[in-house]
């Protein structure tokens, strides 16, 4: 072959190397050393061939550069030069880098060069497409499904096994068929029932229902709550006011038989908020909190029949409380905190990014725009989820970048700083992002039949071609001229944000496209134009102006009305056309209904901006257009209708990836993710010698009580808001006996509704026990006083307990001291005033740093000290979450520092004595008064 002759001697070198290039090789791959002996042999035999006075260039680079280098590395550079379209050209591109004496390539082979560059760029993003959709776990988290290595060859993180197939399915569910997790799905909001949903109202919560239906079905999963609130209102239907409702599988052979009394998937009504009255969900924030008070309840409950069923007696508490929508966000939060269980969270839609929108459109002012939406209170919720959730759930990496981008609580540059930093073990002081994980919605696909095609045939075959067409069909194809040629369909409602205009402006003036090709808008439902929103009507009306602009009688369909049942009657017939969907929308956050069009064989030409980019990563199955170029559109459609092997192609692709945004594998996806966090539960300890509790002491009788009086009296005498207190801290007579009447009020109402207790009994709840004390009380006083002297602390504690003891006798009444001083000042502090320890429950100390128990116990007592405290460390595990004390202690101290030098004096040093592991304490010094 004419200029490949160096193949030759390339060919002659590696034969002649032979086994002195095999022994470098594996000398190089040897542990300990073998990198250096390698070397040696290398450099000899170099030597050799100069002495021997046949130095060959092409034998010199098999032996220093492939024996060199990894094979990999040595693929990737290979692969990065030559292209596969012109093997000649490639070869010889590959010639160039080993004799520079070669001419220069000719710039077709560039060109052929660049070409197969784009290609292998492109199966490069499709095969990390999974990893696109479904981003890498947390660094260090890997959840014992999780078998595959890692695509990134620095990480040793892995991924799920995508389902592919029904026996992928079949394995993955045999993994996992073992496991009896117990999931909360919460959204407060909208009407929400399992059949015949009312769609529109509020918002589109169809979503939440067939994710808990699919996680109901999916192995390993128990039972899915999802919880809503109940509506027992005349205008609604009753089905709303049943306290709980079972969502029926769609597909009950993939049930287990070891199915229980509890299992499977429900909707569970929490009242709240007016009884018999429907109320938008901006009204539903003043409700939160008795919404939350409900479902702790009902979880605490299942969490102990659950247990009874699968948990071997103990309770099965939810591995993960997801909040849905900004609301149940926020009731999620605070589910989570109370239960220590972990949160995940889905926006949907934001209120940041709504806000944008809405003043762009200048039809209201920020105040109006958060009078008529609580747009305020909705992104103080947002902020607040981003704060309490370890995993936030997105559609696509748009929603990231350009939505969860504008909140406080998020950065997408710092959380990828905050990856790498926790990766390497350094510490991140206290700075915590959610992880934020694209996973595509579910759809539910069995019930799609795709049809056969046959490219030499005008019209596809379908299964049951015999069966007659439906109605729909004979109402878009009576505005065809010619209804054989290929449907351009587009589904969308006539708002401006979905481009209709350069689309019917695209079409009408591309005259080859026009003669191939019918043009189908399916514009929602309408009935007299004028009727229609103004933003609406102005659309359509365009629409109408531009088909008779360009004449598109008999090319273009817009029908004015259509059922949502018949919607994949529409696609069947785009299908059947071979025609084209097209969303050429100027963003779109997701696309669901791409990936319903690519279900029924059709592919794609979508805008590139928005979620439309993910799922042409992973269907494969179109072509992604700039939607202000209308141009752009035009020839993308043309390429597509007039190329039949280019639309079967994207045809095949889309249905060959279609099953990756079905409900199983985003099933699969979600549980992926949700196993990597920390199982963490409510822990009710106490000590091994304990009592039973009694049934006034559990959780639910706690929660009742919040309904009839607070659980926490916090009694608080500072200085500064009273104005009471002297130049020396000493709080007069008359606040004291203000003081005494407060407490011996309030303990008359402790009495009138407490039985009194045997001393026997009341005796019990000063024992060790380390909680049953506290969690027995009906009402709690936490006394605040820090602001007095020594002496006056002492008295005040005195003068409470004897304006209380009626009732701290009978057990009823407890007592914590809140203050800012150390357990070990705190000790002798009471001590030398002749107060018991045990004559409190629980001390606060250190500034709310330390929770301490009295105990008697000399093994439960601190040390070195052996004071007879217990520490609380659940308490110090919490403040550890996300403790930043280091970071927030090197910033004092700096500012300390520049104080001090401004000053010219010590006037701020750290004080060593008061400070501990969670308290960081300041002593301030008044250097005016020292200097006069």
């Amino acid at each position: 072959m004419v200029g490949n002759d160096w193949i030759n001697s390339y060919l002659e070198a590696i034969l002649d190397a032979g086994g002195a290039a095999g022994e470098i090789s594996a000398a190089s791959t040897a542990p300990g050393g073998g990198g250096d002996a390698a070397e040696k042999r290398r450099d000899k035999s170099s030597l050799m061939l100069r002495e021997r006075g046949r130095f060959n260039p092409a034998r010199y680079f098999v032996e220093e550069v492939i024996s060199g280098f990894d094979e990999t590395d040595l693929y990737k550079t290979w692969v990065r030069d030559v292209g596969d379209e012109e093997p000649a050209g490639a070869e010889h591109a590959a010639g160039e880098h080993v004799l520079a004496d070669l001419e220069p390539r000719q710039e077709e082979e560039a060109e052929a060069s660049r070409s197969s560059k784009k290609r292998l760029e492109r199966e490069k993003a499709r095969r990390d497409a999974a990893a696109d959709l479904s981003e890498d776990l947390s660094d260090g988290e890997k959840g014992e499904h999780i078998n595959e290595s890692s695509i990134h060859a620095e990480s040793t993180r892995g991924h799920m096994p995508r389902i592919g197939s029904t026996d992928a399915i079949d394995v993955w569910a045999n993994q996992h068929k073992d496991k009896k997790l117990y999931i909360v799905l919460v959204s407060i909001h909208g009407l929400i029932r399992g059949e015949n949903m009312e769609l529109g109202r509020d918002s589109e919560v169809k979503y939440v229902v067939e994710l808990a239906r699919a996680l109901g079905e999916t192995p390993g999963v128990y039972r899915v709550d999802l919880l809503t609130r109940q509506i027992s209102a005349p205008d609604v239907d009753w089905s709303y006011g049943e306290p709980t409702e079972m969502l029926s599988p769609r597909n009950s052979e993939n049930l287990g038989d070891d199915m229980g009394e509890s299992s499977g998937a429900y909707i569970v009504r929490i009242p709240f908020g007016p009884r018999e009255k429907y109320i938008p969900k901006e009204q539903l924030w003043p409700h939160i909190q008795e919404f939350v008070d409900g479902a702790l309840v009902h979880i605490m409950q299942m969490s102990k029949v659950l247990g009874e069923q699968v948990g071997n007696g103990q309770p099965v508490w939810p591995v993960v409380i997801h909040g849905h929508y900004a609301d149940a966000g926020d009731s999620a939060a605070l589910l989570s905190g109370a239960l220590n269980v972990p949160m995940v969270f889905t926006g949907h839609s934001l209120g940041r990014d709504k806000l944008e929108q809405l003043l762009k459109q200048g039809r209201q002012t920020r105040d109006e725009v958060n009078a008529t939406y609580k747009i305020m209170r909705r992104i103080e919720a947002e902020e607040l989820c981003l704060d309490a959730s370890e995993i936030v759930i997105t559609s696509t990496r748009q929603e990231i970048d350009k939505q969860w981008g504008l909140y406080n609580g998020f950065d997408v540059i710092m959380e990828r700083k905050l990856r790498a930093r926790i990766k390497r073990g350094v510490s991140c002081y206290g700075r915590e992002m959610p992880r934020m994980i694209p996973i595509p919605p579910g759809m539910e696909f069995s019930h799609i039949v795709p049809h056969d095609v046959d490219l030499d045939s005008e019209e596809a075959n379908e299964v049951g071609s015999d069966s007659p067409d439906p109605p729909v069909w004979a109402d878009i194809m009576r505005f065809f001229s010619n209804p054989r040629k290929p449907m351009i369909l587009a589904l969308a409602r006539p708002d401006p944000k979905k481009n209709i205009t350069t689309l019917v402006k695209a079409f009408g003036e591309h005259h080859e496209l026009r003669n191939l090709a019918n043009l189908t808008l399916i514009m929602g439902n309408r009935d007299v134009i004028d009727e229609m929103s103004s933003t609406n009507g102005a659309v359509l009306t365009s629409v109408l102006k531009l088909i008779d602009k360009y004449d598109l009688y008999g090319q273009v369909a817009y029908p004015k009305h259509h059922k949502q049942s018949e919607v994949p009657d529409i696609y069947r017939l785009a299908a059947r056309t071979k025609g084209v969907f097209i969303n050429c929308a100027y963003i779109e956050p997701f696309g669901l209904t791409l990936i319903e069009a690519a279900a029924y064989g059709l592919p794609m030409v979508a805008t590139q901006n928005g979620g439309p980019v993910d799922i042409h990563r992973v269907l494969d199955n179109g072509i992604l257009v700039d939607p202000h170029n209308q141009n752009d559109i035009a020839e993308a459609l043309y390429r597509l209708v007039s190329d039949k092997q280019l639309w079967a192609k994207c045809r095949q692709n889309g249905l060959d990836n279609i099953h990756r945004f079905s409900w199983p594998e985003h099933c699969k996806n979600y549980l992926s993710r949700v196993g990597t966090l920390k199982s963490r539960h409510p822990r009710w300890q106490k000590s091994d010698d304990a009592t039973e509790v009694s049934e006034t002491d559990s959780p639910g009788d706690s929660l009742r009580d919040i309904h009839d009086i607070s659980l926490n009296l916090k009694i608080s005498l500072d200085s500064e808001k009273s104005g009471s207190m002297s130049k020396y801290g000493r709080s007069s007579t008359s606040d004291r006996r203000n003081l005494e009447d407060a407490v011996q009020k309030f303990s008359e109402a402790v009495s009138a509704g407490t039985k009194d207790e045997s001393g026997e009994k009341a005796g019990a709840t000063t024992g060790s026990n380390k909680w049953p004390s506290l969690r027995r009380r009906k009402h709690i006083v936490v006394i605040a006083v820090d602001s007095v002297q020594d002496v006056d602390l002492v008295q005040i504690i005195k003068n409470i307990f004897q304006a209380s003891n009626k009732e701290k006798s009978s057990g009823a009444l407890g007592f914590v001291l809140s203050t800012s001083r150390a357990a070990s000042e705190i000790h002798p502090l009471l001590t030398s005033g002749g107060i018991e320890i045990t004559d409190f429950d629980a001390f606060i100390c250190s500034s709310g740093s330390d929770l301490c128990y009295p105990s008697s116990n000399s093994e439960d007592m601190l040390s070195p000290a052996e004071l007879p405290f217990m520490i609380d460390l659940d308490y110090h595990s919490q403040i550890q979450y996300r403790w930043g004390g280091e970071g927030l202690r090197k910033t004092l101290i700096r500012w300390a520092a520049e104080k001090n030098s401004e000053s010219g004096k010590e006037a701020v040093v750290e004080d060593d004595e008061c400070s501990s592991t969670y308290c960081i304490s300041f002593k301030v010094k008044n250097t005016d008064c020292e200097g006069s």
